[in-house]
């Protein structure tokens, strides 16, 4: 991470709270590959204070298998980056587990986001994720508390109990006829104040959905009411304002708390879609790219069969992240915090 302001007490502890909650093998609807990303910093953080430098923070791979990728290192798997990444490095990339192009690549984005989630704090900012559809099933819309009060009671991360069961089954029966399931993530960040992000080229919702993009498998990015603007009239899709405890709000939030790429003072909404969980057990068409012929592949190794519960605090950290650097860039956290001088 590099732009931390410097003076920030740092809680280890709480960034290994969200590393736990996106590390594999933590429960039955996920890969069985056990990992225990233990975090550790070799740099920025002095006395548990960040010193304005970049900071280096890293979990290692302790339970790594390759050898399944070695066996199709020449047959693209299909849904993944495998052959657009080998006409881009000329056959050069890493292929075990997807190199680059792997979901293991988010561990940073968590360390990273959990950090920004504590410096986000003191401006009152809090982000929430929570899963809101797996396959079929969708999840009613919660509110915030019950997001906090349900939101971790479950293995798919559905604050809505009923659903959860639902999203529990629908994964059990994929992962058994050896195929997965897509879904979305919802994300809300609270008390972000207005004024955050600047028109045309760094708006606000355009580096949210630039950051949410570059989280592996993310097909979708939605700001407020989404897609369900093109059904609406001018007069239901309108946030009209009012004052509410002597602040400026509207009535409703279908703007997802940005306009003109600028926040309003009410809370920043987005649900971001997952694509299935492309490396599956069964036979499917690709090319061998080493002989130019059809071929057929079945993957094998330990892959999640849905990975939208997963990807929740992924998503709670690519927010919080542009929520900071809007934070930073517009004068709303100072370079140096005052108090811990």
């Amino acid at each position: 991470m590099d732009g931390c302001p410097a003076g920030h007490r740092v809680s280890l502890e709480s960034i290994q709270r969200e590393m736990d909650r996106r590390r594999p093998g933590q429960s039955g609807v996920s890969t069985p590959r056990s990992e225990q990303d233990r975090v550790e910093v070799l740099s920025g953080v002095f006395k548990g204070v960040t010193t304005g430098t970049p900071i280096c923070m890293v979990v290692w791979n302790r339970d790594a298998d390759p050898s399944p990728y070695d066996r199709i290192k020449d047959t693209p798997r299909p849904g993944h980056a495998d052959y657009a990444a080998s006409v881009r490095y000329g056959g050069h990339q890493d292929h075990r587990g997807g190199g680059r192009f792997s979901g293991r690549n988010t561990a940073g984005f968590v360390m990273a986001g959990a950090l920004a989630k504590q410096v986000l704090t003191r401006l009152g900012v809090e982000v929430l994720g929570y899963t809101r559809q797996i396959g079929e099933v969708v999840s009613p819309e919660p509110t915030p508390q019950e997001i906090r009060d349900q939101g971790e009671a479950n293995p798919v991360r559905c604050p809505h109990p009923a659903s959860a069961d639902r999203m529990v089954a629908a994964i059990e029966e994929v992962r058994k006829a050896g195929d997965s399931l897509g879904g979305k993530v919802a994300c809300v960040a609270l008390n972000v104040p207005p004024g955050l992000g600047q028109p045309v080229f760094d708006t606000l919702e355009g580096d949210l959905a630039k950051a949410l993009f570059s989280v592996p498998a993310v097909k979708a990015v939605e700001s407020g009411a989404g897609a369900g603007h093109a059904s609406m009239k001018g007069s239901e899709s309108n946030d009209q304002y009012l004052i509410e405890d002597g602040r400026v709000r509207t009535a409703t939030n279908n703007s997802g708390g940005i306009h003109g790429g600028i926040s309003n003072g009410m809370p920043i909404t987005c649900l971001v879609t997952f694509k299935p969980t492309p490396s599956i057990p069964r036979p499917q068409r690709t090319v061998n790219l080493a002989t130019h012929e059809e071929a057929t592949i079945e993957v094998t190794g330990r892959h999640d069969p849905c990975i939208v519960p997963r990807a929740v605090p992924v998503v709670e950290s690519v927010v919080a992240m542009v929520l900071l650097d809007h934070a930073l860039s517009s004068g709303f956290i100072g370079q140096v915090l005052e108090e811990a001088r």
